[in-house]
């Protein structure tokens, strides 16, 4: 389980967090949808601390952080906990699909080169990538890069994956593979917390939806209940306009 408790952060006199309270079980898979600007990719960074919040708490079963007073080592526990799946992969591009997804096995976790290579390689076949070790960054497509994105998390064999709208970059006909790579991984039972704009995928794999906006969170439930009845009415308002807008691109 997550817990994050009374999560605030600023950047000089702009609050973008306001005092996030949001608890995600064991196994859960949280969609967090809301407008730019609303504070759900700044959420996710102050989770594993790409960000440091101002206040507050991040707990992960019985390990807490106060945010005010985190250590180096308190971070680095907390991260170890975590892996990080980005909109814009953050791939080496001189490094080949395996020797990504190595890397953090290797430099973070200090594995041996020959079980670490048996990790990536397993996580690279369960994207779907297992014919594409080899390659480099530039010699594969958005939605192949994104997925070594998704193998380099997996290999790490977090108690939680953090995805920051991963199909955001990639070209419309390129973001089904990547869905469907994502939707795998949520019948695994993995704790994942999602950032996306993809109603549809929201809708149908997650397990809890939170709407945010201006820093807060407005409503959070059950996909059922957040999207077929919405209580609050900037939710409404959001998903009137989101359903137009998917409808309209299709």
């Amino acid at each position: 389980m997550i817990k994050l408790t009374g999560i605030k952060k600023s950047f000089g006199k702009q609050e973008v967090l306001k005092g996030i309270d949001l608890t995600v079980e064991q196994g859960d898979v949280v969609a967090i949808l809301g407008p730019s600007g609303s504070g759900k990719t700044t959420l996710l960074r102050c989770i594993n601390y790409l960000e440091r919040p101002n206040d507050g708490e991040v707990a992960i079963h019985q390990f807490k952080v106060d945010c005010k007073r985190a250590s180096k080592q308190d971070i680095h526990t907390l991260r170890q906990k975590t892996a990080m799946v980005f909109q814009n992969y953050n791939l080496f591009k001189h490094k080949t699909a395996l020797e990504n997804v190595m890397e953090g096995l290797v430099i973070v976790q200090k594995l041996p080169k020959q079980k670490a290579r048996e990790l990536a390689v397993q996580a690279l076949e369960k994207v779907g990538l297992g014919n594409k070790l080899n390659e480099y960054p530039s010699r594969l497509s958005g939605g192949q890069q994104q997925r070594v994105g998704i193998a380099r998390a997996l290999a790490l064999n977090p108690e939680i994956i953090l995805f920051d709208e991963p199909t955001s970059a990639l070209d419309p006909e390129l973001v089904g593979e990547v869905l469907a790579v994502i939707r795998k991984i949520a019948g695994e039972g993995i704790t994942m917390i999602i950032v996306t704009h993809e109603m549809a995928f929201a809708r149908d794999v997650a397990s809890h939806v939170v709407f945010m906006d201006d820093g807060v969170v407005v409503e959070e439930g059950p996909p059922h209940q957040l999207f077929g009845t919405p209580k609050e009415e900037r939710t409404r308002q959001f998903l009137k306009r989101s359903i137009q807008e998917w409808s309209y691109s299709i």
